[in-house]
């Protein structure tokens, strides 16, 4: 298995979509009703990783799958000033949607929210419904933490370029599409 890469992960949604579709996927992943999906995902982030757009390949990829994402900068019902209502609404939404991944930049791991969220996320979620996505810059440095390694990981499987696992810590794993709908 191999740990993607934001170079990598540009290939696997806006270079194989193409720029046109990756926009109209991205942007219904905005306006999408949860009420519509099967299985919602409380995606955590870093808001600095925002700019980069690493998120929002994310998103697609997700969305590609036929999930919603619920993710908190595109909830307008939140406060503009992180407070005790942020707290209180991402913890209702962690409790809400059905699985919870963590995009794991190397920023996202230094982030005290994000820290947070997969804390609380770890207390609702584990081991079934949670699991990390490993992203690492193009030189394929990833810093990730000892206690990341207690969650499954979503992985680029190293048999084809187009198959995505979520490996639990045990070395047993699934398709992506396989863990979304369990």
């Amino acid at each position: 298995m191999a740990i993607l890469t934001k170079s990598r992960l540009t290939a696997l949604t806006e270079n194989k979509l193409g720029t046109r579709m990756f926009s109209q996927t991205l942007n219904e992943a905005k306006f999408q009703n949860k009420s519509t999906a099967t299985v919602t995902v409380f995606l955590s982030h870093c808001h600095d990783d925002l700019e980069q757009i690493e998120v929002n390949k994310v998103i697609v990829l997700l969305r590609n799958s036929g999930v919603s994402v619920y993710i908190d900068s595109l909830d307008s019902s939140l406060p503009p000033f992180t407070s005790a209502i942020t707290a209180q609404r991402i913890k209702d939404q962690i409790k809400q949607n059905r699985k919870f991944i963590l995009v794991a930049t190397n920023k996202a791991i230094q982030s005290k929210w994000c820290n947070w969220e997969l804390g609380f996320g770890d207390a609702h979620k584990y081991i079934d419904h949670i699991a990390i996505i490993p992203l690492a810059d193009s030189s394929q440095v990833w810093n990730g933490n000892e206690y990341l390694q207690i969650y499954p990981r979503i992985e680029e499987s190293e048999l084809t370029s187009e198959y995505i696992k979520v490996i639990y810590p045990n070395k047993t794993y699934k398709s992506l599409s396989e863990w979304l709908k369990s």
